[in-house]
C-alpha cells in the first residue's frame, strides 16, 4: 500500500516563488481588510438609526467576514501534508469555504430581499432627526452618507489587488471575495443614494436601495454556491474566474499525442483548490510502453503549469474514455 509521503502535499512551501508570494501578501491583505471591517461595522452601527439601507448595508458587511476568514482558514488546511485518514491532504477545504460562502451570502440576501420588498410595500417612511453635536444641529443623514462614503474606499483599492492574486494563485474563495469587495462599494454608493433620497422627500429611495443592494448579494451568494458545487462535483477544472475550461487540458492532450506509441488520448482534470489533478487515457495498441516513457510524460506535464500537481496516466489498448 502507498504510503500518504508519496504524495506532494500543496503546501506552500512547494508553490513556486511567484505563489508564495501571492500567498503571503493576500493573508496580510486579509488581515487588513478585516480590520477595517470591524472599524466599518462599529460606525455604520452608530449611525444608521431606522434607515433600511443603513440596516441592510451594516448586515452586509458582516457578512464580508465570511469570505476572509474562510480563505485563511482553508488556505491552513489545504498547507497540510496527507496523512493515513487524508490521503489526497485537505486540498479541497478552499471549495468547502468557497461553498459556506456562497450559501451564507445567497440565504442573507434572499431574506434581506424579501425584507426590502415588504417595507416598500409597506411604504415605511424612516425618520431621519437632526443630532447635536457640539451645540450645532446635525442632519443624521448626512452622518450616514459620510459613513456609507467612507465604507467605499478600501473595498475598491483592496478588491482590485485580491483580484490580481486570485488569477496568480488560481483560488476561487479569494476571487469570490474580490467580488464581494466590489459589492461593497457599491453598497455604500446605493446606501448614501437612498439616505440622500429620504432627505429630498423620496421616501422609497431608503428601501429602493436596500433591495438594490440585496439584490446584489444575492447574486454573488448564488454565483458562488453555484460555482463551489460545480468544483467538489468534480466538473471539468476551468480557470479561476470560470469562463472557460483550464487550457492545461488541451495542452496536455496535445504533447501527449505527439508521441510515436500514443494512438488516441483523452486528458480530463479536477480542481483541488491551488492545484490540480490531471488524468490521462492514453490508447496504445501495439507497442509496450517504458515506464521511463510515462515518467517523462507526468514531469512534462507538470512543467506546464505550476497547478499542476498530481498527474495519473493509464496506458490501455482499448478505445474509449
Amino acid at each position: 500500500m502507498s504510503s500518504p509521503s508519496m504524495l506532494r502535499p500543496a503546501s506552500e512551501g512547494s508553490l513556486p516563488e511567484e505563489q508564495r508570494g501571492a500567498l503571503r501578501e493576500a493573508r496580510r491583505l486579509q488581515w487588513i481588510w478585516l480590520s477595517i471591517l470591524l472599524v466599518t461595522v462599529l460606525a455604520m452601527a452608530a449611525v444608521m438609526g431606522s434607515s433600511q439601507a443603513m440596516r441592510t448595508a451594516w448586515i452586509e458587511d458582516l457578512l464580508s467576514v465570511l469570505p476572509p476568514v474562510a480563505f485563511l482558514l482553508a488556505a491552513r488546511l489545504a498547507a497540510r501534508p496527507p496523512t493515513v485518514r487524508h490521503p489526497f491532504g485537505l486540498r479541497r477545504s478552499l471549495e468547502i469555504g468557497h461553498l459556506v460562502s456562497g450559501v451564507t451570502l445567497g440565504g442573507a440576501g434572499i431574506f434581506l430581499l424579501v425584507d426590502g420588498v415588504t417595507n416598500l410595500l409597506q411604504e415605511e417612511r424612516p425618520p431621519l432627526g437632526a443630532l447635536d453635536l457640539f451645540g450645532i444641529p446635525v442632519w443624521e443623514g448626512w452622518l450616514m452618507i459620510s459613513v456609507a462614503l467612507a465604507s467605499c474606499v478600501a473595498p475598491v483599492i483592496l478588491g482590485r489587488r485580491k483580484r490580481h492574486l486570485a488569477e496568480v494563485l488560481h483560488d476561487k474563495v479569494l476571487r469570490a471575495d474580490a467580488d464581494m469587495n466590489r459589492a461593497d462599494w457599491m453598497t455604500g454608493l446605493a446606501t448614501a443614494a437612498g439616505v440622500l433620497g429620504i432627505g429630498v422627500g423620496l421616501w422609497w429611495a431608503d428601501a429602493a436601495a436596500a433591495i438594490v443592494i440585496s439584490t446584489s448579494i444575492t447574486k454573488d451568494g448564488w454565483a458562488n454556491t453555484r460555482d463551489a458545487v460545480q468544483d467538489i462535483l468534480d466538473a471539468r477544472a476551468t480557470t479561476f474566474d470560470n469562463t472557460g475550461p483550464h487550457p492545461v487540458i488541451h495542452q496536455a492532450e496535445q504533447m501527449i499525442a505527439a508521441e510515436e506509441w500514443a494512438d488516441d488520448v483523452v486528458v480530463i482534470a479536477r480542481d483541488q483548490g491551488h492545484v490540480l489533478h490531471l488524468t490521462a487515457r492514453v490508447r496504445c495498441p501495439s507497442t509496450a510502453v517504458p515506464v521511463e516513457a510515462i515518467d517523462e510524460i507526468r514531469r512534462r506535464c507538470r512543467e506546464m503549469d505550476w497547478r499542476v500537481h498530481d498527474v495519473d496516466i493509464t496506458v490501455t489498448r482499448q478505445a474509449g474514455r
